[in-house]
This record gives structure tokens, C-alpha cells and sequence, in this order.
């Protein structure tokens, strides 16, 4: 454990005007108060705090800082309070370490919503005080190099998983590339420790062959940069085993083929000199393509800037190459620690590099739980990145399978709301187009859209998501609301009284509501009965003997259910469906085609008995069908027997289609799909927008061939984006 001097000293070699009083203070408060607590190693509890404060020390921060590491699990393992702590040390420190200390005593039903928690109050802290992050990340940092010592080997597991998810992604955005590195080993060793061991014996294995290599590597690079005028430093490293475990599994090749297990680091003076070094070394060496990168003129949300490639360097051997200067690489290592921005008033997270912070602080607003939340920032977290342009020029880092709605929801919220269609390189495209690395996006907006619940289908950001389930849970609220008047009103006035907020406000206890508002939305959403509700306002009511009496909502789906079927059975009936006999059946067994799948002669089909039904009629890929897995009694093995006279029958093919919104369109549709004889009984708009139209058409064919055919013409259609067959 670090001595109290010896603290103070490692303080004070990087800060000479470091609060010294302070630092002794929290020392002795610190060990005062965690008294005789032992962690599981036996160690005395102290020393945690005290070798996290070490950590901060090594990343130079503040006095705030180290102080708030000595005490940042005070309030939550000792009698301390918030208000003791802002009485000896200050209002910052206090803010600190209460945004530091998690959620403990709150009350959870489970280890996910605890974790889901703790997030929000971590970034709720750290969205004003970038060092309550930093703390929090020295904290895991090492509470996982002494994982070893918890026995139970589930809770290892999911602190290993804890910090593979949340944590070395977060010290990533922050540009803190040594703290996420040792983060994403020791989580490794726990998490998969057969595939460590076989990396490390790789690479044992290939230090074994060549001890020599990277000495020998570096001393070429340096004498290929100097023959061309150039002096730099040169370092050698081998990858750590799970960055080298990430990319065999990720690009699908093995350790052979991998360019960067051996990276080789170049350190200039200024940002001429990194493109003057690439040079050189492109002039000289084999390049590996795909390999190169340039993050100084386009660096990560995280601010990291660098020169990537790779070569077949010196040796034949395939290295990685990193150039840059030494502001960029104590800003690689260091990331937001490296900016001495404290003593000037506390750190601001309005830099291009914090844009992903606000975007979780805008994703909080949104949820309406936490463990929604903490799946939304899991999206923000973990992603393959492209880049993409607005109009302007301002770049916008996006996951890989993005949509415009990610990046007009990226770009701003009120953007996103108001999409209506984008132009990508110039071109208009639907909204479900995915974007690609350097596409320049412009998105068009009109005051009159609003987020479609359709989106959701294809965005991929969280804050997309997030903002899209929010504008859908408060329109559904309004529509339950409107319906769940309209009942009351109906019911009371049936027995002669009139709906009245304090008679609502007097019973929406019995049903666990917290407002009268919640107790109707409640009754539109079919979740309670206006029956019950007037039973509740009114006890001495007695409960209406006719049959219909109770109802509160007319059984339209059922009628409607009932009236479609007869519709398709005179449609079958009079169109001579019953042409084409189903093989396998009993002679006299009642048969319906499956709505769902909608299946044709010619596809491969299976039949399940339905009681009172007869037998339903499905593509054998129908996603119903899973359904009756455990069903097998059900299922009948069929199939389309052949014409015995006649025509084919007529059936029912169903078309997904995305149509340009242009004058004849419609036409030329419709006019495709009669000159291949078939015959539109249905269309439905699912979705529109300002360029496109989504619709599912239901079309008269004979089999799935002549499905096929006018898919196909459809497809050659200028007018028509995209056409395809509709499941389920």
C-alpha cells in the first residue's frame, strides 16, 4: 500500500503547488473511517482507495482528483456522509465523490437494472465534471487487477463483462488508450482465458524464432527515415493478446495473416514531418492495401490523430506503422488527462471530442427506464465507425449500418423529427439506405413530419432510438388517453353519472395508479375495465345481467377476422381456387391458406390441423410455424398435386414494393404487373415520404412463377426502388 508521504511526493513532482494539507487530511479521514474492513485478498479495505488514488497520480491530475480517489467509497461503505465530506474538503470534492459512489442502498430487482443505474448517475456526474470518469475508471481499473482474489466465479464474470461493455469503451471515447488496453487484458484473461493462452503461446512461440526481430526492425526504420533527411524516435511493441484475438475474430483470418501483431511507433517533430516520414517509408517498403489511415486530417471523436499503415517492412515481415508528433501520442496514451484544463475552472465537455456524451445526456432525457438506457448507450458504445459529410463539410462519425435518420438524429434532434428524405452524394435515397465511408449527406426537412415508428425498424444509434420510442410512448399515450375518455364517459353515463376528476382521483389508488391521467390512459390501453372503474367510484352497483353489458370495446377484430374469411372464400370459390388439390389430405378436410406466408403451387408447403379449422396451408419458411414446434402432432406432411383439368386456380401472391413519389408511377406499376396477366386485389401504403412510397401488394397469379415474372418486371421498372416477395 502507498505511503501517505509518498503520495504526497508523487502529487508534488507533477504539481508543485498541490494542496499538501488536503492530501493528508483525506489520508487519515479515509483510513479513519474504512477502520478494520478487509476486501477479499485479506488486505485492509484502505488500501483500494489509496492505490487508486496512485492511478490518478500516474494519469497527473489534480489535488480534487486524488482526494476525491481516496474517499470515493466513503459514502457508500461507511458512515460518512456528503455533507461531512463538503464541510472538510470543499463543495467540488463533495460532487465528486457523490458522483463516483454508486447506487448501493437503492433498492433494485436485479443485477442489470443495479448496473443500468449506476450508468445514469455516472453520466448525470460526468456530463458537468469529466473527472468523475476519470476516478471511476482508476476505480475498476483496480478493482480488476484484483479480481483473482473474488471466489465466486459468476460475480468475476460479470465484473469482467461489466468492464468489456461499459468501461474500456468509455476510457476509449476519452481517448484513454493504456487504461482501455490493460481493461479489455484483464477482462480477456477472465473471459475467455483458453483463447489468451493460445495468442501468448503464438507469440511466444514467434519471439522464440526471431528474439531479435523488432530491435533489428527499428534500427531499418530509423536508418530508411534518416537516408531521407529525417530524424525520428522508432519503438517497436508486440500487439497485446486481446487486441490481436479482436482482429482474427472480427476479420475472419488467422495469426498469420494478421498485418499489425508486431507495431512499430514514429515519433516526429511537427505534422509536415509525419506525411514527410509515410513517404519515405511507402517509397521503400511494400504496401499492405486497405491498410492506411490518416486520423490527423480526420482524427477520432475521441481527438486521437495519428498516420496508420502497413507494410512488408524490414525482414519480410508484415508491421503496422503509427506516425505522428508527441503532443498526438501523449494524447493517444493520455486522452482528455493529457489536457491540463482543471485549474482553469473545471473541464468543458462542449469539445467536438465530448459530442458523444451529449449524445447519452440526450439519450437519459428519452428513456424511460434505466435499463433501456443502458441499452441505448451500449449501441453508442460499440460500433465500427463510418464518416460521413454534411453538405458544409462538418464530419459526422456514425456505427457502420447507419441510416440518414441515424445522421440527421446525429446532426440534431429537431433534424431528426422532421426528416422527411435525404440525398446522399447528390441523389435521393430512401431513409433505410445504409451509408458509407465519405458519403456527403443532406437531409430535408419539413415542419409538418414527425418520427415515423417504422424508423425503428432500421436505425442503428442509439439517440435515434431512443428519440423515436419516445415520440411513439407519447402519441400512444395521447390515443389511450382520447380512448380511455370516450369509455368512462360512455360507461358512467349508462348508469346515470357523469365522469368527475375526483371521483377518478378518489379510486386510481385501487388500481396502483399515480394520476387520474394514468388511471385512463390505463382504461384505453385495455389494462382496466371502465366497468371497473365505475363499480370502484359507485360500490353499490350491481353488475348489469345482459350478455354485452360488460363490454367496454366492440370485438371489431374478431368481426373483421370473420368477415375477411368469408370474403376469401367467395373470392376462392367463384375464381375456381379449388382447382389445384392439396396432396396428402384427407378427401373432405376443410383447407385455408395461411395469410401470413401467403403460399403458392410451386412452393414447398406444410400443413398444421387447427381445431375447428381443418388444416391451414404454410410455407415451409413460414416464422409461424415456430410457433407449433412443439406441436408435431399438428403437423401434416403435404403437397401441390397436379391440375387435373382446366386452368390453374388463382391465388394470392403478396409483393413488398418501395415506389418513387412521381407522377405515373402508380401506373406504370399497375400497368406492369396486368401486362404479365396478373391482377391487384389489394394495396396498402405502409409507410410514405417525401421521395418514396412503401406498399404491400396482394396479386391474382397462377403459382410462384408467375410471381417470379412479375417480380422481376417490376424490378427492371425505373419507377420502382425495390420489390420483394412479403413473409409474415
Amino acid at each position: 500500500m502507498i505511503r501517505q508521504f509518498e503520495l504526497v511526493e508523487r502529487v508534488q513532482s507533477y504539481d508543485p503547488d498541490a494542496d499538501e494539507d488536503m492530501l493528508n487530511r483525506a489520508y487519515v479521514y479515509g483510513l479513519k473511517k474504512h477502520g478494520n474492513q478487509l476486501r477479499a485478498s485479506g488486505d485492509p479495505y484502505f488500501s483500494h482507495p489509496v492505490e487508486v488514488a496512485g492511478i490518478l497520480a500516474e494519469m497527473k491530475l489534480d489535488t480534487a482528483s486524488i482526494v476525491t480517489g481516496l474517499l470515493h467509497d466513503t459514502i457508500e461503505d461507511t458512515d460518512a456522509t456528503r455533507e461531512e465530506i463538503a464541510g472538510l474538503f470543499g463543495e467540488n470534492v463533495a460532487r465528486l465523490v457523490d458522483g463516483v459512489t454508486k447506487l448501493s442502498r437503492l433498492e433494485v430487482q436485479s443485477e442489470s437494472t443495479k448496473e443500468a443505474e449506476n450508468l445514469r448517475k455516472l453520466v448525470l456526474a460526468m456530463s458537468s465534471d469529466i473527472r468523475v470518469l476519470l476516478v471511476k475508471l482508476a476505480d475498476r481499473l483496480h478493482n480488476m487487477r484484483t479480481l483473482h482474489h473474488i471466489k465466486d466465479p459468476a460475480r468475476r464474470r460479470r465484473i469482467a463483462l461489466e468492464t468489456m461493455d461499459l468501461y474500456a469503451p468509455l476510457a476509449s471515447r476519452i481517448g484513454m488508450e493504456k487504461v482501455k488496453r490493460e481493461l479489455e487484458e484483464l477482462a480477456f484473461a477472465e473471459l475467455n482465458p483458453d483463447g489468451r493462452a493460445s495468442v501468448l503461446a503464438r507469440q511466444d512461440y514467434l519471439r522464440e524464432r526471431g528474439e531479435r526481430l523488432v530491435p533489428q526492425i527499428e534500427v531499418e526504420l530509423v536508418k530508411t527515415l534518416k537516408e531521407g533527411g529525417l530524424t525520428a524516435q522508432v519503438s517497436g511493441r508486440e500487439k497485446m493478446p486481446y487486441s490481436i484475438w479482436r482482429k482474427m475474430q472480427s476479420k475472419n483470418v488467422s495469426f498469420e495473416q494478421l498485418a499489425d501483431i508486431m507495431a512499430f511507433r514514429v515519433i516526429v517533430t511537427d505534422v509536415t514531418q509525419c506525411y514527410q516520414a509515410l513517404g519515405l517509408l511507402h517509397g521503400r517498403y511494400q504496401v499492405i492495401p486497405g491498410r492506411f489511415k490518416d486520423y490527423i486530417s480526420v482524427p477520432k471523436p475521441n481527438g486521437y490523430r495519428s498516420l496508420h499503415t502497413g507494410v512488408i517492412g524490414p525482414l519480410g515481415q508484415r508491421i503496422e506503422i503509427q506516425i505522428r508528433t508527441e503532443d498526438m501520442q501523449d494524447q493517444a496514451e493520455r486522452g482528455v488527462a493529457a489536457h491540463w484544463i482543471y485549474k482553469q475552472g473545471g473541464p468543458s465537455t462542449d469539445a467536438p471530442q465530448y459530442a458523444w456524451l451529449r449524445s447519452l445526456i440526450e439519450i437519459l432525457d428519452k428513456a424511460p427506464n434505466a435499463e433501456e438506457f443502458l441499452e441505448h448507450t451500449k449501441l453508442e458504445m460499440f460500433h465500427d465507425q463510418v464518416f460521413c459529410f454534411t453538405p458544409k463539410g462538418k464530419l459526422i462519425a456514425l456505427p457502420r449500418g447507419a441510416t440518414p435518420i441515424d445522421f440527421a438524429y446525429a446532426v440534431h434532434s429537431q433534424v431528426g423529427d422532421t426528416c422527411v428524405g435525404s440525398k446522399i452524394n447528390g441523389r435521393m435515397l430512401p431513409l433505410r439506405t445504409q451509408l458509407s465511408n465519405g458519403d456527403q449527406v443532406e437531409i430535408i426537412t419539413s415542419k409538418a413530419q414527425t418520427p415515423s415508428p417504422t424508423w425503428e425498424r432500421f436505425v442503428v444509434t442509439g439517440k435515434a432510438k431512443a428519440a423515436i420510442r419516445r415520440f411513439i410512448r407519447t402519441r400512444q399515450r395521447e390515443q389511450y388517453l382520447q380512448l380511455g375518455k370516450s369509455l368512462l364517459d360512455k360507461t358512467f353515463h349508462e348508469e346515470g353519472y357523469e365522469v368527475t376528476e375526483k371521483g377518478l382521483d378518489g379510486v386510481r389508488a385501487n388500481f396502483k395508479q399515480a394520476t387520474t391521467d394514468d388511471l385512463v390512459a390505463a382504461v384505453g390501453a385495455g389494462l382496466i375495465t371502465s366497468r371497473e372503474v365505475v363499480t370502484a367510484v359507485y360500490p353499490g352497483l350491481k353488475q348489469p345481467q345482459r350478455k354485452d353489458s360488460g363490454a367496454d370495446v366492440v370485438p371489431i377484430s374478431r368481426a373483421r377476422n370473420k368477415a375477411a374469411a368469408d370474403a376469401a372464400k367467395a373470392k376462392k370459390d367463384a375464381a375456381g381456387g379449388g382447382q389445384i388439390a392439396i396432396r396428402g389430405l384427407i378427401p373432405g378436410m376443410a383447407v385455408h391458406f395461411a395469410r401470413c406466408c401467403h403460399p403458392l403451387p410451386g412452393d414447398r408447403i406444410v400443413g398444421i390441423i387447427t381445431t375447428g379449422k381443418g388444416v391451414t396451408i404454410h410455407t415451409i419458411d413460414c416464422a409461424t410455424l415456430e410457433s407449433f414446434s412443439e406441436a408435431p402432432e399438428r403437423w401434416i406432411d403435404v403437397g401441390w398435386d397436379s391440375v387435373s383439368e382446366g386452368e390453374p386456380g388463382i391465388y394470392t401472391g403478396r409483393l413488398k414494393v418501395t415506389v418513387a413519389n412521381q407522377p405515373g408511377s402508380l401506373s406504370k406499376l399497375s400497368t406492369v404487373i396486368a401486362r404479365h396477366e396478373g391482377n391487384i386485389s389489394n394495396l396498402r401504403i405502409v409507410n410514405r415520404s417525401m421521395d418514396f412510397f412503401d406498399m404491400v401488394i396482394d396479386v391474382e397469379v397462377n403459382d410462384v412463377k408467375h410471381l417470379a415474372n412479375i417480380t422481376a418486371a417490376l424490378r427492371a421498372t425505373p419507377a420502382i426502388n425495390a420489390v420483394e416477395r412479403a413473409r409474415n
